[in-house]
């Protein structure tokens, strides 16, 4: 068996997929997800610190069994005022969110529609749940309502599933059209927030300037734009209640550490209090994007103001040997490649953060210039 995986091992070099952890020691890291650079604000870690000190390194249990505390609560409550709905849970992770959030509420005899371009955690999830799906082309409401008027009869449930943002392009769901098909054709709509909460506002429901409704989901992570780590699922009081009594990865998951959460609390209310963080985030994205187009470089569609900046590439072996040369020079920007993007469309996947000051992209568009040929 050990010789068979090494030959799997040996494979994936070959064809450019071999992956392997980075120390990022000494290096300008840019590719984080620590979007506001919250995770290094003083007062969200001396709130992890005191968490340390009231409630130890860790919650001990699910929170069915004893793990649920006062600053799981709290945070829950935050987050639902912050979103503009009725309850909010907290989840060990984005990926186990969307994992909980799909295998509950659609099984077999269920039907599933799902973005092209969606996280592979989305993907998983409707796997898992055995309901039946449809695929729709990136960001095309048109063929999702085309598909329900055929086929939305013959299920019981229905659920249409988006990224917010999108993580690997950086552009958005078309929210205003799904929500409207959601409504009409009687489905739950889940909108992965991953990258969106705090990079486009609150919500991408408050960025669309949509009201929020009952058969509305929320996931989101603690872990990018808030700095912490986990995730939560918002929605109504009987969404939770239904997923504290059905969603299998909150029941038989640890909680998140009391630590994490207090960070997150700590970071929402930064967020609340300095909107102007956002602004700030997006100037910036639009700026570096700016500067990249201008030199020639093919961003694909994202947005101008979202943080990701999805640098095409095509080859895996180009990608890795961009990405090689660019940590010589004291950049890392991990190289993206297969199965988590298209064959055939790897990309250097650079994010913009207010870690770094804009000489350090403009730094980096140079540096990059120099050694893209």
């Amino acid at each position: 068996m050990e010789e068979e995986l090494l030959r799997e091992l040996e494979e994936l070099r070959r064809r450019g997929l071999y992956r392997r952890r980075f120390l990022p020691e000494g290096l300008k890291v840019l590719c984080s997800n620590n979007y506001l650079n919250l995770s290094n604000r003083r007062e969200v870690k001396e709130a992890a610190l005191r968490a340390v000190e009231t409630y130890g390194t860790g919650s001990g249990a699910s929170q069915l069994v004893s793990g649920y505390t006062e600053l799981h609560r709290s945070l829950e409550e935050e987050l639902a005022k912050a979103k503009g709905v009725p309850a909010c849970l907290t989840v060990g992770s984005g990926y186990l969110a969307n994992l909980a959030v799909i295998t509950a509420l659609v099984s077999e005899g269920d039907l599933v529609l799902s973005d092209e371009l969606n996280h592979a955690s989305i993907v998983d999830g409707v796997r898992l749940s055995k309901a039946a799906k449809f695929v729709y082309p990136h960001r095309d409401a048109k063929a999702a309502r085309l598909f329900l008027e055929k086929r939305r009869g013959g299920f019981r449930r229905c659920l249409i599933v988006t990224d917010g943002v999108f993580s690997m392009d950086g552009d958005l769901a078309p929210l205003p059209e799904l929500v409207e098909l959601a409504e009409r054709f009687d489905c739950f709509l889940v909108v992965d927030d991953a990258h969106a909460t705090g990079t486009v506002g609150l919500s991408s429901l408050a960025y669309w300037g949509l009201e929020w409704k009952p058969f509305v989901v929320e996931v989101g992570t603690l872990s990018k734009a808030l700095g912490s780590y986990g995730a939560f699922v918002c929605g109504s009081e009987t969404l939770v209640e239904y997923l504290v009594n059905k969603a299998r990865p909150v029941i038989f998951s640890t909680s998140l550490p009391p630590p994490s959460v207090a960070a997150a609390e700590a970071a929402l209310r930064v967020l609340l209090a300095e909107p102007s963080l956002v602004e700030r985030l997006q100037n910036l994205s639009r700026e570096v994007k700016k500067r990249l187009r201008a030199e020639g470089f093919d961003l694909g569609p994202a947005e101008e103001f979202t943080p990701i900046v999805p640098l095409l590439v095509g080859e895996e072996e180009r990608a890795l040997g961009l990405r090689d040369r660019l940590l010589e020079r004291g950049f890392f920007v991990q190289a993206i490649r297969y199965p988590t993007v298209p064959r055939g469309k790897a990309r250097l996947r650079l994010t913009v953060t207010l870690e770094h000051p804009p000489e350090v992209y403009a730094a980096f568009v140079q540096t990059l210039v120099e050694i893209w040929k």
